[in-house]
C-alpha cells in the first residue's frame, strides 16, 4: 500500500520559540537564577547530584578564574557580567580522543563503566528536572556537556530553560509509563492528554502510535537496530497523519515540548555514539510514578515501583 503522509508542523510556533529564546541568552541575571534553582533542586533531591552545576566567570568576552565564596560571586553578577566557577573537564565529543591519549581501551570494562555512568547521570538529571520539577535545562547539545574526573558529568549554560505547566509535566509522565510498559492502548490517551490528536491510514493505529512515541520520546532502539531513521519506508510517521487540536488551552503542539524532544534526541545520539542501547523511559519510570502519585493520579496498587519509606520515592524495588 502506498503510504502517503502529511506532517502538519506549526512552524510559526517553533520560530517564535527560537526568537524568544535568543533574548534569554543575553539575560545573565535570569540565567544565574535559573542555574541556582536547578543546582539547588538537584542537590536537594539526591544524595549525590547526578550532574555538576557550578560557576565560571564571564567578563567582557573572556573567562577568568577567581577564588571567591558563593556570596562574593553572586554580588558580582549583573546584566553584563556572569560569574561561575571554572569546571575542569573534557568536552564529551573529545572523550574518545582523551581515552586514546591515555591508552584506555574504548571497548574495555573501564570505558564501558564510564560510558554507562555518563548516560545514567544525564538521563537521571533530565528525568528529575522534567518530571519532578518541570523546570529544566533546555539547551541540550554536546557542547554543554563536560566529562570530569571519575566520569562525573557537568552540565553547562543555563541561558535557555523551560518551565513545564503541571498539565504537560503530568501528561508526559503518563507517556513515559506508556513507553516503559510498551502499552499501545494507552498511547492514544497519552497523545490526547498532551493536546495531540491523531488520524491514521494504517490498520494497527495504536501500535504505530506507540512506536511513534518511542521514536520521539525514548532512546531505546529495537533489537538489531543501530540507528533510527524517522522517515524510513516502514516508519510510524509515514503511517500516521497527525494534526494538532485545541485542548485545555493548548492551541497546537506545545512549544515547551520542542525542548523535550531536543533533549531526548541528544540522549539518543549519545547512546548511539557511546554504543550503549539505553532506554531512558525505563529509568524515568520511578520518577514518573512519583510525579503522578504525588498529584493523586496514580494509586499505590498501580505502582510498578514500591515505596520503601513513607512519603519518599528515593528507594525502590521492582515488581513483576
Amino acid at each position: 500500500m502506498d503510504l502517503n503522509f502529511i506532517v502538519l508542523l506549526d512552524v510559526v510556533i517553533y520560530l517564535s520559540f527560537v526568537l524568544f529564546k535568543i533574548g534569554y541568552e543575553f539575560n545573565f541575571l535570569r540565567e544565574v537564577n535559573a542555574m541556582e534553582r536547578i543546582r539547588c533542586f538537584l542537590y536537594e533531591n539526591n544524595k549525590k547530584t547526578p550532574v555538576l552545576v557550578c560557576f565560571r566567570i564571564w567578563l567582557q568576552g573572556k573567562f577568568m578564574l577567581l577564588s571567591l565564596s558563593y556570596n562574593d560571586i553572586f554580588e558580582l553578577i549583573n546584566q553584563r557580567v556572569l560569574v561561575m566557577e571554572y569546571i575542569d573537564g573534557i568536552p564529551i565529543l573529545n572523550l574518545g580522543d582523551e581515552m586514546a591519549k591515555r591508552g584506555i581501551n574504548p571497548g574495555g570494562k573501564m570505558a564501558a563503566a564510564a560510558k554507562q555512568n555518563i548516560l545514567e547521570s544525564l538521563t537521571l538529571a533530565y528525568g528529575q528536572m522534567i518530571l519532578k520539577s518541570g523546570f529544566f535545562h533546555a539547551d541540550s547539545h554536546p557542547g554543554n556537556i563536560l566529562i570530569c574526573k571519575g566520569s562525573e558529568v557537568a552540565l553547562l549554560d543555563y541561558g535557555q530553560v523551560k518551565d513545564l505547566p503541571d498539565q504537560l509535566r503530568l501528561g508526559y509522565a503518563n507517556l513515559v509509563l506508556t513507553m516503559a510498559d510498551n502499552d499501545p492502548v494507552k498511547a492514544t490517551e497519552s497523545y490526547r492528554e498532551l493536546g495531540i490528536d491523531t488520524v491514521s491510514n494504517c490498520v494497527n493505529e495504536q501500535q504505530e502510535l506507540l512506536r511513534l512515541a518511542q521514536t520521539m520520546f525514548d532512546t531505546k532502539l529495537p533489537p538489531g537496530v543501530l540507528m533510527l531513521q524517522p522517515f524510513s519506508e516502514d516508519s510510524s510517521i509515514k503511517k500516521l497523519v497527525y494534526r494538532f487540536i485545541s485542548s485545555s488551552s493548548i492551541d497546537s503542539f506545545p512549544e515547551e515540548f520542542f525542548s523535550v524532544l531536543r533533549m531526548v534526541h541528544l540522549l539518543r545520539g549519545l547512546s548511539v555514539g557511546l554504543r550503549i542501547n539505553y532506554p531512558c523511559a525505563e529509568q524515568w519510570r520511578p520518577i514518573a510514578e512519583e510525579a503522578l502519585y504525588n498529584a493523586g493520579r496514580l494509586k499505590g496498587a498501580n505502582l510498578k515501583t514500591k515505596v520503601l519509606k513513607r512519603g519518599s520515592f528515593r528507594k525502590f524495588f521492582w515488581t513483576d
